[in-house]
């Protein structure tokens, strides 16, 4: 995987991290921090299904993986019109361990810049979800 993938990747995390660190230094209530954090967090969510549309379209034994590409985007839209709570972030968390899950097994015959890209999403996952369970306890 080229590491310039692998360093926006990890500048990911920045608004996981500042912003829990914003509503501790005051300088967002909470309110206003957890609506960014859920967009922010359903956006990257749905940034998930791109791989899996990639996938499909280059090698046909993956063809199926085109309706799995949208699934991350729905469960991230459902989770933001549905609750307004720490179940929102309940629910992104436990769907960005799903899509890890799913990816790391049905990603293993893909090429390897792929399972590079699974492995480094091991690591994202884990401060991701830690970040959601931060903000769950500034609430």
């Amino acid at each position: 995987m080229p590491k310039h993938a692998a360093l926006l990747g990890y500048l990911g995390l920045i608004p996981f991290f500042a912003i829990p660190v914003a509503v501790l230094m005051d300088i967002l209530s909470y309110p206003q921090a957890f609506a960014f954090f859920t967009q922010y967090s359903a956006i990257i969510l749905s940034f998930f299904g791109g791989i899996h549309w990639y996938v499909a379209i280059t090698d046909p034994k993956f063809s199926h993986q085109l309706y799995v590409a949208m699934l991350p985007s729905i469960v991230a839209w459902l989770a933001l019109i549905l609750f307004a709570d720490a179940r929102t972030l309940g629910v992104l968390s436990l769907a960005y361990v799903a899509v890890l899950i799913y990816d790391k097994f049905t990603l293993q015959m893909a090429p390897a810049q792929i399972i590079e890209y699974t492995r480094m999403r091991v690591i994202l996952t884990t401060l991701v979800v830690t970040s959601h369970v931060v903000m769950v306890g500034l609430s």
